[in-house]
């Protein structure tokens, strides 16, 4: 299920607000993986999962390098979510956020395969799986 994300608006606006303005953004010391059932996009949007033993997980990048047109990151190591303790649905969409609950959508993308997940089932990304490509 690897996916390709996209900075959402939220966080355009911070870099912007960094790099050309001089205000400061102070970037999160752990960002989080979410998934959703419906279309997310750079306004935020989408339907997380909730329930049946679901929670964001921690993920962890690597250092950037060549990406298909500009520079990338990718996650370090695998990424596991809890086992489903009821249907969590059709997967179609995963996010990167600020904080475990709540919090600021950083990066969104839908998957090159959605995925049903059904009570028993592991969602995983494999290292590597997930990236975010700057152009």
């Amino acid at each position: 299920m690897p996916s390709q994300m996209a900075k959402t608006h939220y966080l355009e606006d911070r870099i912007l607000n960094e790099v050309l303005r001089g205000i400061d953004y102070t970037p999160p010391a752990t960002v989080y993986v979410a998934l959703f059932t419906t279309p997310t996009d750079k306004d935020g949007g989408g339907t997380e999962v909730s329930g049946g033993g679901y929670a964001r997980q921690p993920v962890t990048f690597g250092a950037p390098g060549p990406g298909t047109d500009g520079h990338k990151v990718s996650n370090s190591a695998e990424v596991l979510f809890p086992e489903a303790t009821a249907p969590w649905g059709v997967v179609t969409h995963v996010a990167i956020f600020d904080a475990a609950t709540a919090g600021n959508m950083l990066y969104q993308g839908a998957l090159e395969e959605s995925r049903d997940v059904k009570t028993g089932d592991q969602v995983r990304f494999k290292a590597g799986d997930l990236s975010v490509e700057e152009k």
